[in-house]
């Protein structure tokens, strides 16, 4: 019963504010932060970075005491000046795929599970334990390929990336520190590429010597060689007797064979050269 002539008593406002926070329900609860930065592999590889790809080492037992088996481990894509607006998605539908990238400067691609990160040596596997982003230059063309395809980056970046794990349903469990900025090789136009050779270091000068040196020593002995294999056909060493004639050396001439003609028997007593003897018949 309210006593007459008494005001009566108002609560105080923050404790409406703090009893309405305590009831009223959370949108989104933050994410787990697992203390890991993704990197590019230290294994010593070749084309780690190119000018569309790049390779990373995979998360192994890093995720295991935050996932359970049927989560999905995904790998975040974004500009580096673009990482910060990356909103995680809350759903399937929302996993933004490779065209997002040129619009809102992120994307998500490679799709792995749990058994696909063994918890194990990766020196007793049969490969280099890598991811490599980019990778896949038909996915887009391939209209039987999901549009979260690992298709090669459109520029030299740079880039940062994260790992994200999501249930079944599309809701996050956890992800990972982003990634220090990756930068992908550029090819030089061949107009900047400077020719002059003043610009070479000193070993190459070196090396450049020896070689044309070496190629002058072998072009002597390629000539000298030649000059004593056919110095027998310029200069021949004997010449036969019988072909020198004073100073003059010519070669023998043979004539075309003619037969000998048959000898006329002679009666005897008429030899050529003998005057016939006088006949003594009267």
């Amino acid at each position: 019963m309210a006593v007459m002539g008494l005001p009566q008593r108002q609560p105080y406002p923050w404790l409406l504010f703090l009893l309405m926070a305590l009831i009223w329900p959370q949108p989104c609860r933050s994410l787990e932060l697992i203390p890991y930065t993704p990197q590019i592999t230290a294994w010593d590889l070749e084309g780690k970075v190119t000018a569309t790809t790049f390779s990373l080492e995979q998360p192994r037992c890093v995720l295991d005491g935050h996932a359970s088996a049927d989560d999905t481990v995904w790998l975040v894509v974004a500009f580096s000046n673009a990482s910060r607006d990356f909103q995680n998605p809350q759903t399937l539908a929302e996993i933004p795929a490779f065209p997002q990238l040129l619009t809102n400067g992120h994307y998500m691609t490679l799709p792995l599970s749990l058994d696909q990160l063994p918890c194990q040596d990766p020196m007793g596997g049969s490969g280099i334990p890598v991811l490599r982003v980019g990778n896949d230059p038909d996915c887009l063309s391939d209209l039987q390929q999901p549009s979260y395809c690992n298709t090669p980056l459109p520029g030299p970046g740079p880039y940062r990336v994260k790992f994200l794990l999501m249930d079944t349903r599309g809701s996050p469990q956890a992800e990972t520190r982003w990634s220090n900025p990756i930068a992908l090789h550029q090819g030089k136009s061949p107009g900047s590429i400077d020719t002059w050779p003043g610009r070479r270091s000193g070993d190459m000068i070196v090396i450049t010597s020896i070689l044309s040196s070496l190629a002058g020593l072998l072009l002597l002995a390629f000539l000298a060689a030649s000059t004593v294999r056919f110095s027998s056909l310029w200069w021949p060493e004997e010449v036969p007797e019988q072909l020198r004639i004073g100073s003059f050396m010519g070669k023998r001439y043979m004539t075309h064979h003619i037969p000998p003609s048959e000898v006329a028997t002679l009666p005897v007593g008429c030899e050529p050269g003998l005057e016939p003897l006088p006949s003594l018949s009267p």
